[in-house]
């Protein structure tokens, strides 16, 4: 439409009377750039030319607006319009009554189709009815077709099963024809050599019933003990050989069983010759294949014993059976040196595990894609792979190793066991046929199964438990060689004094030694134990040539040794975790109670109580010892202690909670433990108590050196005495205890109660004598002075020590020595006071019924002072008690 307007304006030269309207269609407003107001602008610009043409003449500013050419264009416009008005509703008339043709038409359709589908439905339901023989008029009419077609199709495949068979049983009775009757098996050669698999399975299956027809049909076949292949007549004697088949008379017959087991072996040859080939080509459909008429022929065993026996790690590792196990010479010493780590397994054992581990990884998958049954294939194989290869190199490294001694034994199956079970256990997590899935429980089986049958040897009845035993023994016996030896001299030294006497410490650990030495020398014993155990005693090892004289016996080889505690209670340890991880669970309570009993007699008798007996004996020489006692014994207790706490807190952390499984074990253990225990606390209770006993009666027998002057000094002695601290019998016995002391706290371990206890004792056994020594001597007055210097010096010292509080406490039980002394000193006046004060209040308290064993007076507020017989007793041994103020004072008590 603006081109129309555009060519109307330009060809206008000039106005004419009746001009040209704009022309449009229906196509200008159907145009996606159409806008109204571009439309009416349009419109307008039509009419204006005529107007615009005559600005700028002359006057055009006075011409008035005519508005009469867009009155026309727009009349014109609004004629167009209607125009077009009427053409689109006649246009939009004819399309609606278009519309409602298609959708009547449609209609029509929709019903026409639902229609034939409810028919289709109906026709199908009734079909479906009468297929599934529905009761009811309809099925009736259908006459049960259904029910017919199925049992139609089930008679059809069972006559195709009878003809099957009667076909096979045509064949079968055509082959049996010819063995029978001929001789030859010409059906079945070319049956066999169809080249198929499933002629190769239906020959061997048919050979197999021709078999068990010859066993039935002719049994003179299979009743001849020669086995020959020549040929027999039918004498009439066998029931079966008309049967047979055959004519009868003279005729000769067949020997079927000869016959028929030829095919089967040169069927069995050819296919394994076949799965040999195929196997050598990796072709795995084809080894699968002969592998399925195998199994169905004799079972698979001809191919898994092919498969197997020919795989070449058999081969390879046939020719290192005979190998000699070496090893580090270095190795196998530390592997018999029980303070050396174990070095772990075996070399060549490691090398045949890891490459099992790799192959059978490696053949699990050719297994699987060779064979249906793979499973029982990988069975075989991982039997022969433990049974043969394995179970050869461990025998070997195992003798080997009990060449060497019974703890490289077994260290050496320890580790075995070890590196095979992870070996086991890496099978497990890899799959194997299954991989990457779980492995299946029946190969799980096996591989646990063969694991145990290759140590089952090692472990019947109690034998693996026995040799640990007796390997213990041994070292234990070595390492406590010197003790024993020093303590057998002792004990032989007591009975036959005279014989001790001829014959020096050297001499006698020669003789044990020697003794020692024979008995390695026996079988039993190898070359590197016997060195070890030797190296362990402390023992040179002499040659035949030269002997080298062991050093002598010394004070120290019969004194208890923490740390060879530590070294048996180690190698004890080591034996535990080595059973725990060898032997049955079922049999380790058993196993640990064996243990425990060599723990508590190789150590706690052997040992502990060994070292108390001599200390025992030496205590008790002590008490009637005229020279002042020895206490040299005392550090044994010390030692006796640590290692018992040792030993017990081995068997409660270690030996008593295996035994959880089996009670009655587990008390016995306990009973057992706590009677050793109770037999080293009483013997070491016993000791202490001597020590005690040892010690005050040498404190006994150094008051009575106790001169009768020394509290009666008189003015010619001069003024010597006004200077000593103490007498010199006070300062003998404080030297005395001090020592006692020393050597009590150096001997025994600080912690605890042993030390307080008998230095407490001690102290009261102390006190005890003194109040009763004080009893035995007359006292002056300048006396009365040395007797508080001794007192006070005598509870100075043991005051200091390490004893119960209450004993040492202020008015304690040591506190009635400085009364004793102070009633030596104080005045007639001040002892009444001293005696209102209370003194006299213990009248029952006497020597003889105070707690302690000499007499001594209760405590402060418990009657610890002194009884009015004891008061008397000493102020009766003043020099000035006949006089006139002390009679007075005594007869008030």
């Amino acid at each position: 439409m603006p081109d129309s307007i555009s060519s109307s304006q330009s060809g206008a030269t000039s106005r004419t009377v009746f001009p040209k309207g704009p022309s449009f269609s229906l196509e200008d407003f159907s145009s996606r750039d159409y806008i109204v107001k571009d439309f009416i602008e349009s419109l307008s610009d039509s009419a204006h030319p005529s107007r615009r043409s005559g600005v700028g003449a002359p006057n055009s500013s006075n011409q008035p607006f005519d508005p009469k050419p867009l009155i026309r264009t727009f009349e014109n416009a609004q004629r167009r319009l209607n125009d077009l008005s009427g053409d689109l509703e006649i246009r939009e008339n004819e399309l609606s009554a278009a519309v409602r043709r298609a959708e009547a038409q449609h209609t029509q359709n929709l019903k026409t189709l639902g229609r034939k589908l409810n028919e289709t439905i109906e026709s199908f339901q009734k079909l479906d009815t009468s297929l599934n023989g529905g009761g009811g008029i309809a099925a009736e009419a259908t006459g049960g077709t259904g029910n017919m077609a199925v049992e139609i199709g089930r008679k059809l495949e069972e006559l195709d099963r009878q003809r099957r068979r009667a076909l096979d049983a045509h064949f079968l009775i055509e082959c049996w024809d010819e063995v029978c009757n001929r001789g030859e098996i010409t059906l079945l050669e070319s049956l066999r050599r169809a080249g198929s698999s499933e002629g190769r399975i239906r020959s061997a299956h048919i050979a197999r019933q021709l078999l068990r027809i010859s066993q039935r049909l002719d049994p003179r076949s299979w009743n001849e003990t020669n086995g020959g292949g020549k040929g027999y007549t039918n004498g009439g004697t066998s029931p079966g050989a008309n049967e047979a088949g055959g004519t009868g008379g003279n005729e000769e017959r067949r020997n079927t069983r000869e016959i028929i087991e030829k095919f089967s072996e040169t069927l069995e040859k050819d296919l394994l010759k076949q799965f040999d080939d195929f196997y050598r080509k990796a072709n795995f459909d084809g080894m699968k294949d002969c592998a399925t008429v195998l199994r169905d022929f004799n079972g698979g065993s001809s191919v898994i014993a092919l498969f197997v026996n020919q795989h070449q790690f058999f081969i390879d590792r046939s020719q290192l059976v005979n190998d000699e196990v070496g090893g580090d010479p270095e190795s196998w010493e530390k592997m018999a040196d029980p303070d050396a780590e174990t070095p772990g397994v075996e070399p060549s054992l490691q090398s045949l595990v890891d490459e099992v581990k790799v192959v059978v990884q490696e053949e699990s998958a050719i297994i699987k894609r060779a064979f249906p049954y793979y499973d029982e294939v990988l069975g075989r194989f991982l039997q022969r792979v433990f049974q043969q290869s394995i179970q050869q190199r461990l025998e070997m490294v195992l003798e080997k190793a009990s060449s060497v001694s019974s703890l490289a034994f077994l260290r050496c199956l320890q580790s075995s066991r070890s590196y095979i079970s992870a070996l086991v256990d890496d099978l497990k997590a890899h799959g194997l046929t299954e991989h990457p899935d779980a492995i299946s429980s029946q190969t799980a089986v096996v591989l646990d199964q063969q694991l145990e049958d290759l140590f089952v040897p090692y472990f019947v009845g109690s034998s693996y438990i026995e040799r640990e035993k007796r390997n213990l023994e041994e070292l234990f016996t070595a390492l406590m060689f010197k003790f024993t030896a020093y303590h057998a001299r002792r004990k032989k030294a007591a009975t036959t004094f005279m014989v001790s006497l001829a014959k020096s410490g050297s001499e006698f650990l020669a003789s044990a030694r020697d003794a020692y030495v024979n008995r390695l020398d026996s079988p039993d014993f190898t070359p590197t134990q016997k060195k070890t155990l030797l190296r362990i005693a402390g023992l040179r090892e002499s040659t035949e040539s030269v002997k080298q004289p062991d050093t002598e016996l010394t004070d120290a080889d019969g004194q208890l040794n923490v740390a060879f505690a530590k070294r048996m209670l180690k190698w004890l340890a080591e034996g535990v975790g080595r059973g725990l991880e060898l032997s049955v669970n079922s049999e380790t309570p058993k196993d640990v109670s064996v243990l425990l009993g060599l723990l508590l007699s190789m150590v706690g008798e052997g040992y502990i109580e060994v070292a108390l007996d001599a200390a025992l004996d030496s205590a008790a020489a002590q008490e009637t010892a005229k020279t002042e006692p020895d206490f040299g014994f005392l550090p044994n207790l010390h030692a006796a202690i640590t290692i018992t706490n040792l030993m017990i807190t081995c068997i409660n952390t270690v030996l008593i909670p295996l035994a959880a499984g089996g009670i009655t074990i587990r008390r016995e253990m306990e009973k057992r433990t706590n009677m050793q225990v109770n037999r080293i606390e009483e013997k070491i209770n016993t000791i202490e108590q001597r020590t005690v006993d040892a010690a005050l009666t040498w404190v006994t027998r150094l008051l009575s050196n106790q001169k009768k002057n020394d509290f009666r000094p008189r003015e010619a002695d001069g003024t010597e005495w006004l200077e000593m601290l103490q007498t010199p019998t006070a300062a003998s016995v404080s030297t005395f205890l001090t020592r006692v002391h020393n050597i009590v706290v150096t001997s025994l371990p600080a912690s605890g109660a042993n030390v307080r206890n008998l230095l407490t004792e001690l102290a009261l056994g102390t006190r005890s004598i003194l109040l009763e020594h004080f009893k035995r001597f007359y006292v002056n007055g300048p006396g009365g002075l040395m007797v508080t210097k001794d007192v006070t010096r005598y509870v100075e010292l043991l005051k200091s020590w390490n004893i119960e509080e209450d004993v040492k406490a202020p008015g304690g039980l040591l506190d009635v020595l400085l009364e004793v002394g102070s009633l030596f000193v104080i005045g007639p006046e001040a002892l009444r006071e001293r005696i209102r004060g209370g003194a006299a209040g213990g009248a029952t308290g006497g020597p003889g019924n105070s707690g302690s064993n000499s007499g001594g007076a209760p405590a402060q507020g418990k009657g610890a002072t002194l009884s009015v017989q004891e008061v008397r007793a000493y102020v009766l041994r003043r020099e000035d008690s006949n006089t006139y103020a002390m009679q007075s004072v005594l007869n008030a008590l």
